[in-house]
């Protein structure tokens, strides 16, 4: 099993261009069931997540080719089997995404209850009452969702939580029904303004994407379109945090600020400078970060997806931090490896008061979770001497060839057996 060894205490430096959004593209990619004719997709991240989402829209039917690095060419002109296996749904829960598209696009969907990363209770019920409230037929039994409806029905379908995943796929299946779905309590992330963009593309009718409340006008088909992937804005916070907590100096491309203001705004009042420009954000750190405060929420608040990696960079602030995790009841499993490195951490009950130390020290630490792999990087980045970090499949599945972009901004991380 592969992990990284990090050689701590070089500042970051240089330029590095940021891939596109993991988030927006699995959604993206299952968009492709709705309909009959090629979807081209550019600036998709190679991805451990990405391939795996491949590998379940193959085996439903759908031909792709993806020989061009980036670029995904779809098509979905025949689905022989509208099911989402266990083998591959729990390794990633994004599968539940085909569900929406294939009862739409079929009329009949067995999905997989979903796995992913062990942080805490992400239930379905929402996907499942939204659908059920647009006409479809609904039982789950030995682990499966089974589904049907010879045609949706639009109608209002109000979330009882913000659900990203369960806005993304009552949307998709919205733009199929039979006239006009409005969901309210909509989640209002730039992944959900991203796949909503795209099904336009595609000939959906939709208005409100980045709003609470999004409309959808029901059509018989959607067509072919080529659509290019959103820049991974979580890929830019971990790398605006990762600059900053080595006191580096460097440019992110490819990127749009107006979708992280949220992460930029604590890291400028922690002592980070940032600008920002069309498509690029330049920031420099100091030797000492200030602490600040931070409470994860849904978009437009900050993002629970930034939480560990700010933790690290508090680890060596100036003072206390307090980081409170509203969104995952068991997302804090990376301060006990924090911990091993020298972190000054406690922990009371949703929210960790994180009390900077002078010097962190390397050592062997585990991954447990997607960000979690991330916030480790950072601490090992900034130890003093060797950090190893294992399991490092987790970084894998949502950092695209991280190792070769931090050694490029001049880390000395490498990747070993």
């Amino acid at each position: 099993m592969d992990k990284l060894l990090i050689e701590g205490g070089r500042r970051l430096r240089g330029e590095v261009r940021v891939s596109g959004a993991k988030n927006a593209a699995l959604p993206i990619l299952c968009a492709s069931l709705l309909t009959p004719e090629p979807l081209v997709l550019s600036n998709v991240p190679q991805l451990n997540d990405v391939r795996t989402m491949q590998t379940l829209l193959r085996q439903m039917g759908v031909q792709i080719d993806a020989d061009a690095p980036g670029t995904v060419a779809l098509d979905a002109g025949r689905i022989d089997w509208p099911l989402a296996p266990y083998e591959l749904v729990k390794t990633m829960r994004a599968s539940i995404l085909a569900l929406g598209p294939l009862l739409a696009r079929c009329g009949e969907a067995r999905v997989s209850l979903p796995g992913g990363c062990a942080i805490g209770l992400r239930p379905v019920d929402q996907h499942v009452r939204g659908l059920q409230a647009m006409g479809a037929m609904i039982d789950v039994e030995h682990g499966y969702i089974n589904a049907r409806a010879s045609r949706l029905t639009g109608t209002t379908v109000r979330f009882d939580m913000v659900t990203v995943t369960g806005t993304e796929n009552l949307l998709m299946a919205a733009t199929l029904a039979r006239g006009t779905t409005v969901l309210e309590n909509a989640a209002q992330e730039p992944e959900v303004v991203d796949l909503a963009r795209c099904l336009i593309a595609m000939g959906a009718h939709i208005t409100g994407a980045g709003t609470p409340r999004i409309t959808i006008e029901g059509v018989l088909t959607l067509h072919s379109a080529s659509y290019a992937i959103m820049a991974d804005r979580i890929e830019t916070g971990t790398f605006l945090a990762a600059v900053a907590a080595t006191a580096g100096d460097a440019t992110l491309t490819g990127t749009q600020a107006d979708t992280l203001q949220a992460v930029i705004a604590p890291l400028r009042n922690a002592g980070a400078k940032i600008t920002c420009g069309e498509d690029h954000i330049h920031v420099s750190g100091r030797a000492a970060m200030r602490p600040t405060h931070l409470v994860t929420a849904p978009y437009p608040g900050f993002p629970t997806d930034m939480q560990a990696q700010m933790m690290a960079l508090a680890a060596r602030a100036e003072g206390t931090t307090e980081i409170t995790e509203t969104i995952f009841e068991n997302r804090m499993m990376h301060v006990q490896e924090l911990r091993r490195l020298g972190a000054d951490i406690e922990v009371d009950g949703n929210t960790a008061r994180v009390h900077g130390v002078s010097k962190l020290t390397g050592a062997n630490v585990m991954a447990t979770d997607l960000r979690a792999s991330a916030c480790l990087v950072i601490a090992g980045l900034i130890a003093e001497g060797e950090t190893v970090i294992d399991r490092i499949y987790h970084l894998d599945r949502g950092y695209e060839h991280i190792e070769q972009k931090l050694s490029a901004l001049g880390a000395g991380i490498r990747r070993v057996a």
